[in-house]
């Protein structure tokens, strides 16, 4: 009874890692308008505070998983979240925007370590029984810092300075290094596998270059030739790296894995899913915000529903599948997000928010159904020898997908805002963004001008949310190719991997 206590334990410390790096990308939108007045930060700047580290992230995902397949998973997580604290703390004391892109850049590097070696620790600690309720919990740990942030950081903002946001992780990691060193057993991969440095600097390459071009088509638009030249140079890499692992001697990803349906199907899943999550999440803070005229603190408290969806769905999920399997279980997740943002399509400019919290509450629901039985899927296929390296592989893309899901449904939102904006014939400066035109119909005092803007935006989102519908419509077929039941190939005892560690 001991060792199962345990391993609940060490997914509370596991839940407060994963709350830490959620709630630092949220925190730092709400906190990016008063960063480009108090650091002076121009356009650009705002964008390298996100995307210094969104590429560091890309890049070191796998490098980190199979590290800490060989030298230690714990020992690895306890090093990245002493590393995630000192540079948040650097974050917060700043003296320029040049300091803030480098501890960004950093603090990156330790959600890359962080993120694979939680998924590698709960593949080896929870057995397939107990595997999917501790992944929905998981899971749940992750979204929630899409509400908190705005909250917690809407508040800070308004009663601190601006750096008081990114303290708001040093208790949650000083709790996490505590619980993680005493509930956390320490795991290993195949210590005397060499380093395969080929498929390091290819899989970085591809990843770095792959996101990079989406963040600049999802700004300058899918047709930027810089943008095509770039996403073209990080497939290259991913071809080359798919060519180059087949005939590395100790490769970085084991490739055999695409060959389960579980793996192949619960990772394209889990990116779909990702696609839609992050895709309405890109419009729901601007709706509020430029329609409703809502501040960050009014808009986090807007997005729980999300949550709450998500944990009822999640909380089902587990028994739903030990009763239909999973592919019908993550089928009626994806059809369900679809049916949901097909209904928030015929969202207006005068909706109630009755209506917007319902059908937000039902992609929420799906998203629950759909994540963790996709992710356990994944994970199921891996053995705890790889478990670092195959679940940073998982990761990244669904970090891709989280990208290209952003990129893409800005661009569909932009251009019908735009096109409404330009059959309006208002001026250029409008065009902008609904932020910007908002602000400028409020200082020119003009209700008309106001009104067209709410329409456009609203008509934009609409659009975007028809594209991510049909996204996760084209999911429910794919979820035809998940196996019925999910079974880990040579499975690990957790009572055993306890009781060696000490716990």
């Amino acid at each position: 009874m001991a060792t199962s206590k345990a391993r609940w334990f060490a997914l509370a410390a596991l839940a407060f890692c994963t709350l830490a790096v959620g709630l630092d990308g949220t925190v730092l939108s709400v906190a990016l308008p008063t960063l480009a007045h108090d650091l002076d930060a121009t356009t650009g700047d705002l964008q390298w505070f996100t995307n210094s580290y969104l590429l560091v992230l890309a890049a070191a995902l796998l490098p980190a998983g199979m590290l800490g397949d060989r030298y230690g998973r714990k020992r690895f997580l306890l090093g990245a979240l002493v590393l995630f604290g000192a540079a948040s703390a650097w974050c917060a004391w700043a003296g320029s925007t040049g300091q803030l892109i480098a501890a960004r850049a950093v603090l990156g590097l330790a959600s890359a370590v962080i993120m694979p070696l939680i998924g590698a620790v709960l593949t080896v600690v929870f057995d397939e029984r107990e595997r999917p309720r501790a992944l929905g919990i998981w899971v749940t740990a992750n979204a929630l810092g899409i509400p908190l942030g705005p909250l917690l950081g809407g508040w800070l903002l308004d009663h601190f300075w601006w750096g008081s946001v990114f303290l708001i992780n040093l208790p949650i990691v000083a709790f996490g290094l505590l619980a993680v060193f005493a509930w956390v057993p320490e795991s290993h991969g195949d210590r005397e596998r060499r380093v395969d440095l080929g498929g390091v600097v290819l899989s970085a390459a591809g990843l770095v270059l792959t996101t990079y071009g989406i963040i600049e088509a999802g700004e300058k638009g899918l047709g930027d030739p810089k943008a095509v030249l770039t996403i073209a140079g990080g497939v290259v890499a991913l071809i080359g790296l798919a060519l180059w692992q087949r005939r590395a001697q100790a490769p970085l990803i084991d490739l055999g894995l695409f060959r389960s349906r579980g793996f192949t199907g619960g990772s394209v899943l889990a990116t779909v899913a990702s696609f839609a999550f992050f895709g309405l999440l890109f419009a729901l803070p601007q709706f509020f915000q430029a329609v409703g005229g809502h501040d960050a603190f009014g808009t986090g408290l807007r997005l729980l529903p999300v949550i709450g969806g998500l944990l009822v769905g999640a909380r089902l999920a587990d028994r739903l599948v030990g009763r239909f399997g999973a592919r019908v279980v993550v089928g009626t997740g994806l059809a369900l997000i679809a049916g949901a943002l097909f209904a928030g399509a015929n969202t207006a400019v005068d909706s109630g928010y009755g209506y917007v919290a319902a059908w937000v509450s039902v992609t929420g629901f799906g998203l629950g159904l759909t994540l963790p039985p996709s992710m356990n899927a994944a994970l199921a296929a891996l053995t705890p020898e790889s478990s670092g390296v195959g679940s940073g592989l998982i990761q990244a893309m669904r970090q891709v997908g989280s990208a290209i899901g952003v990129a893409v449904l800005g661009t569909v939102l932009n251009a019908g805002y735009r096109d409404e904006i330009d059959a309006a014939g208002l001026p250029s400066a409008v065009r902008d963004s609904a932020a910007s035109g908002v602000a400028l119909a409020q200082r020119a005092g003009d209700p008309g001008m106001l009104d067209t803007v709410r329409h456009a935006f609203t008509h934009g989102m609409d659009v975007a949310l028809v594209t991510t519908g049909s996204v996760a419509a084209a999911g429910v077929l794919l979820a035809l190719i998940l196996p019925r039941h999910t079974r880990r190939p040579a499975p690990a005892a957790p009572e055993t991997v306890l009781a060696e560690s000490g716990v």
